[in-house]
């Protein structure tokens, strides 16, 4: 993924972000460009598709591990349940239902799904990593489909469709989000989670910032990137709102790369600075989840 054009809107118009490191992996650094016309941040020479799994391979990957190793980790799982629980409600607000067809797209160990299942709603997942799929079974009992079953599901089958931390992963961008878009029901709802490189922690953090998490973040979404991406994807924005617990997650780790180790009060000061200029204004929020129509 050598591009020398915006991802998204195409434009030739791109420069030099800066550099960051691989600090769960490799330790590999790689540059991050963006765009003059639509603002999105892309990492340059990512590896392909095929090769990218072994970026994946890490105990300290939250999302297919469920470790809860180190501190930052332990406080994650502390908030999870609180956040399937928001996460939930969102749902239910956005399409105006009780009960309905969920399909969660990378979803990891299968935590969500099962949430969903136990609330009445027919879930779904889909997990590209075999480890992670293995972790939902064993840990959830929870069955997830592997990748390759995504062209496979039913047109117009869904309410609702979450990617909660997804799409920054997601090779060929706007092809992928066409074919979730065929997924929906016409009057279903797509639920986009993804970091945020404008807000405070962001700007704090610079190269450090754990969210731009390379190589495995592909894509690295301001607002307005994403809006014009919903646009272009033939997508509708209809609601925006922020995710509260990530500015402490994420602060917690840019601590600990910055520093080497991870100050407990520092990362929560950072964390709660960020949510404070976020309340003020939303879009500086350091995660957001963009709810999107037909």
């Amino acid at each position: 993924m050598d591009v020398t054009s915006c991802p998204v809107c195409k434009s030739e118009q791109v420069h030099f972000a800066l550099k960051a490191r691989d600090y769960t992996v490799s330790h590999e650094f790689f540059e991050i460009w963006e765009c003059n016309h639509c603002s999105l941040r892309f990492t340059r020479n990512v590896p392909s598709y095929e090769k990218i799994g072994r970026y994946y391979e890490s105990e300290d990957y939250i999302s297919h591990s469920n470790t809860r190793r180190g501190l930052v980790n332990t406080l994650y799982h502390r908030v999870r349940n609180h956040t399937l629980s928001l996460k939930y409600n969102l749902i239910l607000s956005a399409t105006g239902l009780k009960q309905g067809n969920h399909l969660d797209i990378g979803a990891g160990t299968g935590a969500f799904v099962q949430y969903m299942n136990r609330k009445g709603w027919q879930s779904q997942g889909i997990e590209p990593d075999a480890k992670a799929r293995q972790v939902a079974l064993s840990d959830h009992n929870t069955v997830i489909l592997p990748a390759e079953l995504l062209p496979s599901l039913p047109v117009a089958s869904f309410d609702a469709i979450s990617l909660w931390h997804v799409l920054e992963h997601v090779h060929g961008l706007q092809l992928y989000l066409k074919h979730i878009k065929k997924l929906l029901k016409p009057s279903g709802k797509l639920f986009i989670a993804v970091p945020n490189y404008t807000s405070y922690d962001g700007l704090k953090y610079k190269e450090n910032w754990a969210a731009y998490d390379v190589p495995r973040h592909l894509y690295h979404f301001s607002p307005g990137a994403m809006k014009y991406l919903l646009d272009v994807s033939g997508l509708r924005l209809i609601r925006m709102e922020p995710m509260w617990f990530d500015s402490f997650y994420i602060s917690f780790l840019s601590e600990k790369y910055a520093r080497g180790h991870a100050p407990l009060i520092k990362g929560f000061l950072a964390g709660a600075v960020s949510n404070m200029k976020a309340f003020v204004q939303k879009e500086r929020c350091s995660s957001l989840i963009y709810v999107a129509r037909n």
